[in-house]
């Protein structure tokens, strides 16, 4: 496999800049592309930077090596394939360049000047720019088709969220390309528009200056404020203590003076802002471990305030149409480490949250109240927040599942989401098929989630909790047009389920693990249909062993067994499109799931349990017997039948509570009762 950009392959990139972030880059482009054999060249005029970044990188590669994290080879071979250097002549062959020099236009101007003289014509330039627009600093350059910025988040090796920034002049398909290149590396990418600041800075930085401005205003020490803000928005650590180990303030400080300027007068800087830029002194913080206590009505006025901030902030940039609301919610709660924000104002209530952001208004002069969120209160309904995309390729609909903090896995609001879109989809003229994959490379659904189990309290509501699960993926079978399941990674539970209702699964070449239903480890069985299609599709005594132990399938198994019909090497989605365009014309039609009842044997296999209950095991195996010996659907309402009667066993109660208390990898102490 080669990864491309427009078509072209990657053959060698190149990092300008070995300061604070270049050699993050520089790091994680090495560890995707050195089992390519593709080379990471940094280059920097100066040689202590050079030598300073080498070393960060060696380290953090050890780190690695040290946790197990990479094997000793792969370490080697990651330092084997990344150089530092002063020779600008070492970029002169490469296909991609990521400049991450300082923050200066006339610099980065320079640089990109300087590589449009020595590169090929193809060769795609991107700044790592956190602030100024691509027409800014492309300004200069003849070829400004080739030209972005990718704007990465501290620290850049590890945080997963990128934004795409193409320019005025940018080729559409680049930025395009840009985006599926940095979903395949296994980044997450956003696409903004080209607006100083781009969409998350004025966030991260606003909720800087808000803090701020309330330890100016006196209602807080900065290690007051600190604390606050990480109990009222769900931070991992406070906005002074971000700054501090960012080193934002040289950044920040003259950031704040355009965004006053460009979005609202409320951004000019605080004096206390500009003594600790003159100063160089670091912002008093909570010491690690240090409890922070204020009194109940200072703690929720602070908390108020910066709740008002927050949604204002985020509204604004709404707003502004440089980004949406999905991409936001995702791309603010991944990057900064913040309560995702439009769920969060769903959970206040968006009246509410209006209200606090008025507030914050009334008592910071400059800030303005985003029109967006007054017309969202106006409704009286939550903001919503999609994690199924929809993109239409000529007659053919690519739904794509995209929640990767969770890798996919379904909710019951996706669930509904996936069967609000097939429903729109069949009623959709334009419309003759249907694609439906993952986001990523990892995961096409990693599982349903298991938080809704440990609120089931009788065999009933077990039942109906399965046939509501049920019900979406039968939206999915029922469907007339060709739905083609793209598996971009592994299906486990929820997630195969759900391939299993598609009319034709295809799947990436060589995946180790495909396909696994994993819910007798958690001491319950299959409740959205595995128990009844996984035998149709693979056979009785095939699927009954990996549904009783749990098994898994390589993505070459699944293929000999008939569960996907062809592996892909490159582009999954575009195979996918292909095949039901073949399946519309009647080319290669697709053949559907049999309904009828099932021959099965009078009783199945031993398997080997292990730890596993043997209570459940005997519901499980009655669901697969008797289900399939009924047609397709009394076989599903019996399987939902079976679901609840497993949610009365004692064994559930246990293999429930240690998933939640101790995670996947702890054996449940089943007690087969």
């Amino acid at each position: 496999m080669t990864l491309s950009i427009q078509g072209r392959p990657i053959r060698k990139i190149g990092v300008i800049g070995s300061g604070q972030i270049g050699p993050d880059i520089a790091l994680y482009f090495t560890k995707i592309f050195h089992k390519f054999g593709v080379p990471v060249s940094v280059v920097d005029i100066s040689e202590e930077a050079l030598a300073n970044g080498e070393k960060k990188t060696h380290r953090k590669i050890d780190k690695g090596i040290e946790t197990g994290a990479f094997s000793p080879a792969m370490g080697q071979a990651m330092k084997d394939h990344c150089s530092f250097t002063t020779d600008y002549d070492s970029l002169r062959d490469a296909d991609f360049i990521v400049e991450a020099a300082t923050e200066d236009r006339n610099l980065k101007g320079k640089i990109f000047a300087q590589l449009e003289a020595m590169c090929a014509p193809e060769t795609v330039f991107a700044s790592n720019s956190s602030h100024l627009e691509p027409e800014v600093i492309f300004s200069g350059l003849e070829n400004r088709g080739r030209t972005l910025v990718i704007h990465y988040f501290f620290p850049a090796e590890r945080n997963p969220i990128v934004e795409i920034v193409p320019g005025k002049d940018t080729d559409p398909t680049l930025a395009a390309s840009m985006m599926n290149f940095y979903e395949q590396i296994g980044k997450v990418p956003i696409q903004v528009g080209s607006r100083f600041g781009y969409a998350i800075d004025p966030i991260f930085e606003g909720m800087f200056h808000a803090a701020a401005r309330l330890a100016e205003a006196g209602w807080g020490t900065s290690k007051e404020i600190d604390a606050v803000a990480t109990r009222a928005l769900g931070l991992g650590i406070g906005p002074f203590t971000a700054m501090n180990l960012t080193g934002g303030n040289p950044i920040t400080h003259p950031a704040l003076g355009v965004y006053a300027e460009q979005i609202m007068p409320w951004f000019k800087s605080t004096k206390m802002m500009d003594q600790a830029l003159e100063t160089g002194a670091a912002w008093e913080v909570p010491g690690r471990g240090e409890k922070i206590e204020l009194e109940a009505d200072r703690e929720q006025k602070i908390g108020d305030a910066l709740r008002g901030a927050y949604f204002g902030l985020v509204t604004g940039i709404v707003d502004s149409g440089i980004s949406n609301v999905a991409d936001l919610d995702m791309a603010v709660e991944m990057s900064l480490d913040l309560n995702p924000p439009f769920r969060f104002m769903n959970e206040v209530g968006v009246p509410e949250s209006l209200r606090l952001v008025e507030e914050y208004a009334k008592n910071f002069d400059g800030f303005l109240v985003p029109n967006v969120l007054k017309q969202q209160a106006a409704t009286g309904k939550p903001w919503d927040v999609s994690t199924v995309m929809r993109e239409d390729h000529d007659g053919v609909a690519v739904l794509k599942i995209r929640r990767p903090k969770v890798l996919n896995a379904l909710n019951n609001e996706a669930f509904d989401e996936i069967e609000a879109h097939f429903k729109a989809i069949a009623a959709d003229d334009n419309i003759a098929g249907v694609v439906l994959t993952g986001f990523g490379v990892k995961a096409f659904v990693s599982g349903a989630d298991v938080n809704f189990l440990a609120k089931i309290d009788s065999a009933a509501m077990g039942e109906q909790t399965s046939l509501g699960s049920q019900r979406s993926l039968n939206v999915v079978e029922a469907m007339t047009k060709p739905v083609v399941c793209a598996m971009n990674g592994f299906a486990f539970g929820g997630g195969n389920e759900l391939a299993m209702a598609c009319h034709a699964r295809i799947a990436r070449k060589g995946l180790k693990l495909l396909a696994s239903q994993p819910e007798v480890n958690l001491g319950i069985i299959p409740g959205a249909g595995a128990t009844q299609r996984l035998p149709r599709w693979i056979g009785v005594e095939k699927a009954a062993a990996l549904l009783r132990t749990a098994g898994g399938m390589s993505s070459a198994q699944a293929l000999e067994a008939g569960l996907i019909s062809r592996e892909v090497e490159g582009d999954l989605v575009g195979a996918g499109i292909a095949m039901v365009r073949d399946a519309i014309s009647g080319k290669a039609p697709l053949q559907p799931i049999t309904t009828a009842p099932l021959s099965v044997p009078d009783q199945l296999p031993d398997a080997d349990l292990g730890h596993r209950s043997r209570a459940v095991d005997a519901i499980l195996c009655r669901a697969i017997l008797e289900g399939c010996q009924k047609p397709l659907a009394e076989g599903l309402a019996f399987e939902a039948k079976m679901f609840g009667e497993v949610c009365e066993t004692k064994d559930m109660r246990l293999g429930v509570d240690n998933f939640l208390k101790n995670g996947p990898r702890t054996p449940a102490p089943f007690t087969h009762q």
